[in-house]
């Protein structure tokens, strides 16, 4: 068998029945070979960021083993979004399911169509506060700070947030 490694992914749906949303892709994700999942954080329900006028948000961080690569992993995810009925419509946009790969193990990837650590995670309180219900001390392999210390930053620097 194949190492596998420990993955986090945002989840977060603001179109239609938002919790089955959630669910299903929850339940679509633990069929796919070489992935388990392993716990989810608490769900949030949240305030977009950007984009046009749209509703709430509900969102959640998962934690994974995978044996599939950061690639394969992701393609799988998009085919997850697309079946969830996802239209790609631009940066900030509502939809039915958004699932982001925050970490891949303690990897770093800066490529075309793929960026590990998400390049943005640190920035957004509604992807730092669930993954910090898994994962307080997890050392972002960039900036070298945990988690909780990366979510007490930016509430300390943006209280909005």
């Amino acid at each position: 068998m194949q190492a596998t490694a420990r993955v986090f992914l945002a989840v977060g749906s603001n179109l239609g029945d938002r919790a089955k949303n959630l669910d299903r892709a929850e339940s679509e994700l633990k069929q796919v070979h070489g992935i388990q999942f392993v716990r989810s954080s608490s769900i949030y329900e949240t305030e977009p960021v950007g984009g046009p006028p749209q509703d709430k948000y509900l969102n959640a961080v998962w934690e994974i083993r995978t044996e599939l690569s950061p690639y394969n992993l992701l393609q799988r995810l998009v085919m997850i979004e697309a079946s969830l009925g996802r239209k790609r419509q631009g940066r900030n946009f509502p939809r039915t399911l958004d699932l982001d790969i925050l970490f891949y193990d303690q990897k770093i990837i800066h490529e075309q169509g793929l960026t590990i650590p998400h390049p943005r995670l640190h920035e957004r309180a509604f992807v730092l506060t669930p993954l910090s219900d898994l994962a307080p001390d997890w050392i972002h392999p960039e900036f070298q700070k945990s988690v909780q210390s990366l979510l007490e930053e930016l509430l300390e620097n943006h209280p909005q947030s």
